[in-house]
């Protein structure tokens, strides 16, 4: 399956968890405060956390009848084949066959969401015990290695880390890498307990990803009650707050990384930023190096490189199917930063044609060719076994049905 004689691979393809997934796959310990994913809508993307509901506004509102969401019209025949499987995995191949995926890596919809809360000791014993979110990290966990079962070398599983914990994060993802074959760890870009991601306290999960040659990848969703809030907070609508969140969210992470010298301590470590496009990258770095050249002998005397230096070596951003200002950060830098991502099946998707639309973008053929699959087995690692299995199939050109 080939675009042009290309392989063709999703960095941050999406699964719609089942409802029930922690009441099922929980630990005992934890299985009474379980998780519960909402169903009060079509394609309710919300989770019941304790006592909190995640997404917290915007992505529904009342018509007085039910409540709707924020799905567009023409996806209700496109998504019609999974939904009927209750988006089971041989639905998620089936939606990778329309759109013409090889492979993919798959990143939660409830999940994103799950861990939105502060630790206990934050917010007077309403947030979440570190051992209680490491246990929903876990669940979360064990059920997409059995969801990536239906092909393990197409279905490609990042795993869910809760940073309430640093050490049991670590364990985690030493666990789903080794045990598993998962091919990244992901965050929310939202900090837990107001602790940026340049603390030192973070450099054993740092480490760990450096160790097992995997990708630590940051993903925004929508409003949790983690801070800053990217939406901004004054915004009630999707339109207005969802324009905001997920770029701004990964921006903090790109300046979090560079110039607190977490790629400074780790030089391998390579970063995902995805879901919140790529063409603010030549103001942001330019204004970043711009600060480093004026502060940088105060404020970040280890630093041996101007920060927009690590986000070359390190760092991808996701180009989204229609992003037409892309050709900005391309005609500057070039393509190797930039990975493919289809968002499927979110509203905001083109499924099933995003490939489709991201060919008509005005880029040469290298570039279109880079970005829908060189880059992607370079975020996630070449000789990562999984990436391999993924690779030497899609590139024999063998049918993936």
């Amino acid at each position: 399956m080939t675009v042009n004689g290309w392989p063709v691979a999703d960095s941050d393809m999406h699964v719609m968890e089942p409802p029930d997934l922690w009441q099922r796959y929980m630990e005992p310990a934890w299985r009474d405060a379980a998780p519960i994913g909402l169903s009060e809508m079509r394609r309710d993307m919300r989770v019941r956390v304790k006592n909190h509901t995640m997404l917290r506004m915007g992505l529904i509102r009342s018509t007085g009848k039910r409540a709707d969401s924020a799905w567009k019209p023409e996806h209700d025949d496109a998504y019609a084949h999974a939904e009927k499987r209750d988006w089971d995995n041989v639905g998620q191949l089936e939606a990778m066959d329309n759109e013409g995926l090889d492979a993919a890596v798959l990143f939660p919809s409830r999940g994103l969401f799950v861990l939105g809360l502060d630790s206990t000791a934050m917010i007077g014993g309403d947030g979440l015990e570190p051992e209680y979110a490491a246990a929903i990290a876990r669940a979360y966990n064990d059920w997409m290695h059995d969801f990536c079962q239906a092909d393990s070398a197409r279905l490609l599983g990042a795993a869910m880390v809760a940073p309430h914990d640093v050490d049991a994060a670590v364990d985690e993802v030493r666990r789903t890498v080794t045990d598993y074959g998962f091919v990244a760890a992901f965050l929310a870009p939202g900090v837990v307990n107001r602790r940026p991601w340049h603390d030192p306290a973070y450099d054993p999960l740092w480490r760990e990803c450096e160790r097992l040659d995997v990708p630590i990848c940051f993903h925004g969703g929508g409003q949790t009650y983690l801070r800053p809030d990217f939406s901004l907070e004054i915004f009630d609508k999707l339109l207005m707050w969802h324009t905001f969140s997920q770029p701004l969210g990964i921006m903090t992470v790109l300046v979090s990384l560079t110039a607190g010298g977490v790629l400074q301590r780790f030089p391998k470590l390579r970063v995902g930023l995805l879901e919140g496009n790529c063409a603010w990258a030549p103001w942001l770095l330019y204004r970043l190096d711009e600060h480093y050249e004026w502060l940088g002998r105060l404020d970040a005397p280890d630093l041996e490189e101007k920060p927009s230096t690590y986000f070359f070596r390190n760092c991808y951003l996701s180009v989204e199917a229609d992003e037409e200002p892309a050709r900005y950060f391309i005609d500057r830098w070039g393509a190797d930063n930039l990975v493919f991502s289809t968002d499927c099946p979110h509203g905001d998707s083109k499924y099933p044609h995003a490939v489709e639309n991201f060919l008509e973008l005005p880029l040469d053929e290298d570039a279109k060719r880079a970005i829908l699959w060189d880059n992607w087995v370079n975020l996630y690692g070449p000789r990562h076994p999984s990436i391999q299995a993924a690779r030497e199939r899609a590139e024999s050109g063998a049918p993936v049905a």
